[in-house]
């Protein structure tokens, strides 16, 4: 078995990594930090913790493999066991197909609609992979995704949407959307439109963004994302609200690694990801998600070893956030495909296919609940310095009071103003909507002059911290005549 993993996964490395000898003398200089004992641990904000909760993965091939029948109640309650008490839990539901039309919507509504229900955060990837007649149809593609955005986007526990998977993986059309004919330009019109119809609609809970498999060979990796600055400019840079890492140290690349050493894998990961994403012009403060990161079990790779690979790379995680600017975190997955099946990729799970728990389970429910409550305790200890700033065209003396003319802009500003992930406004009692800015510092136009005379108003803030906090700010102004 450990060799029929080395020779799938081998495979298809082996295909993308023989160019790239042959064209050394192009490789970038995003080779990633090889050491995580050199790196600098800065702090920053606590992980928002998840997992993939479906049944069914992505095979490194053309077509997938068939999963052993999902137990909602036994699911639902492994899902209960894993969630903080007091905090966030994001579940990433996988493989929605654009071919898969509008069955694929009602499946996945129904699946959003289930798991908000019972309180959790959910994220979705919003998969190309074209049916027959829909490849490199990218204006059909685009307002595929348009619908996507207004049909989940109105629940507002749907906080994110991945655009395409793993469009830089080129040879594996059922796990990656990069072997298809558009798929380049399908992942950065589709991040576009989607960040378009989101703020259209209003739908300021709704993160847009896009991820990416950890990693092929230099040259290819510079070509993808050199395209992604050429083919999208600065609407896409600015489009994008986060962007993803899928790593799998010690399985896909690199594919062994010495025990232990999966912490440099993930830093290596992390690192390279932030240098290639600064290509297409997507700064530093732009928040890193870890989307995919897993370990697999079968003859010759422990139930043991996983739990404690698993408790290496999401320590590496935890202690290099600050770093990297990592805000998330989600292990794949939850429940092997089929445990039963020789095929590597269904073997990821904490649990078999028949809900027998891996000790890996443990492990990740202790690190969810310790790193979270340690996490709390620190950012109660030290309140937020932030404050509620007010801008108009002008400031007038009259009387000796200061008034505001014209439009007046509020604004979270301060010095701990990128540990906020949105806020709401009002005026007096009236709730202000259209937001003007997708990322701190995050602001609203509040007040618009009437034909009334000067009156005292009242702006209030309601910020959402990403540590799940909430900090209300308040501020009073005189609008002149």
């Amino acid at each position: 078995m450990g060799a029929r993993v080395a020779i799938v996964v081998g495979a298809a490395l082996t295909c993308l990594l023989v160019p790239a000898a042959a064209r050394a003398a192009d490789a970038p200089s995003c080779t990633g930090d090889v050491s995580a004992d050199a790196v600098p641990r800065r702090p920053g904000p606590a992980l928002r913790f998840g997992i993939g909760p479906l049944v069914q993965a992505g095979q490194i091939g053309p077509a997938p493999a068939a999963a052993a029948p999902e137990q909602p109640a036994r699911t639902d309650s492994a899902l209960s066991r894993l969630r903080p008490t007091d905090g966030a839990f994001v579940l990433r539901l996988n493989r929605f197909f654009w071919s898969d039309g509008e069955a694929g919507f009602q499946h996945y509504l129904a699946l959003a609609d289930r798991f908000t229900r019972q309180g959790y955060l959910v994220e979705l990837q919003v998969r190309y992979h074209p049916g027959p007649g829909q490849e490199g149809d990218i204006g059909a593609w685009t307002r595929h995704v348009r619908e996507v955005v207004r049909r989940f986007g109105a629940n507002p526990r749907v906080v994110g949407l991945q655009i395409a998977n793993e469009v830089n993986f080129t040879v594996s059309g059922d796990s990656s959307d990069g072997a298809y004919q558009g798929a380049r330009d399908a992942l950065v019109q589709g991040v576009i439109a989607a960040k378009d119809e989101a703020r259209a609609r209003g739908y300021g809970q709704l993160a847009i963004g896009f991820n990416w498999a950890y990693r092929l060979d230099p040259a290819s990796e510079e070509s993808f994302w050199r395209s992604l600055r050429d083919k999208g400019g600065s609407a896409f840079a600015q489009a994008v609200d986060w962007i993803g890492l899928d790593a799998y140290p010690g399985t896909v690349f690199p594919p062994a690694e010495a025990p232990g050493r999966e912490r440099d894998g993930m830093v290596n990961g992390m690192s390279s990801l932030r240098c290639f994403a600064a290509i297409p012009g997507i700064p530093a403060s732009i928040p890193m998600k870890i989307e995919e990161n897993g370990w697999p079990t079968y003859p010759g790779r422990s139930e043991a070893t996983q739990a404690d690979v698993l408790r290496t790379m999401v320590t590496a995680v935890d202690d290099f956030r600050g770093t990297y600017n990592v805000t998330d975190y989600r292990w794949f997955n939850l429940r092997d495909g089929d445990t039963a099946d020789p095929q590597p990729f269904q073997h990821f799970g904490l649990f078999t296919s028949d809900y027998r728990e891996k000790p890996a389970f443990a492990v990740y429910r202790e690190l969810i609940a310790r790193l979270h409550r340690v996490e709390r305790a620190q950012t109660r200890a030290a309140k937020p310095r932030l404050t509620l700033a007010l801008k108009s065209r002008g400031a007038r003396d009259r009387r000796h009071r200061r008034c505001r003319a014209g439009r007046v802009r509020a604004t979270v500003a301060g010095r701990d103003r990128r540990l906020a992930r949105r806020a709401r406004f009002r005026l007096g009692h009236r709730r202000v909507r259209r937001s003007l800015d997708a990322r701190p510092p995050l602001g609203r136009i509040v007040y618009r002059p009437g034909s009334r005379g000067s009156r005292r108003h009242t702006v209030r803030a309601t910020v959402r911290l990403r540590d799940g906090r909430l900090v209300k700010l308040r501020k009073v102004f005189r609008a002149c005549r």
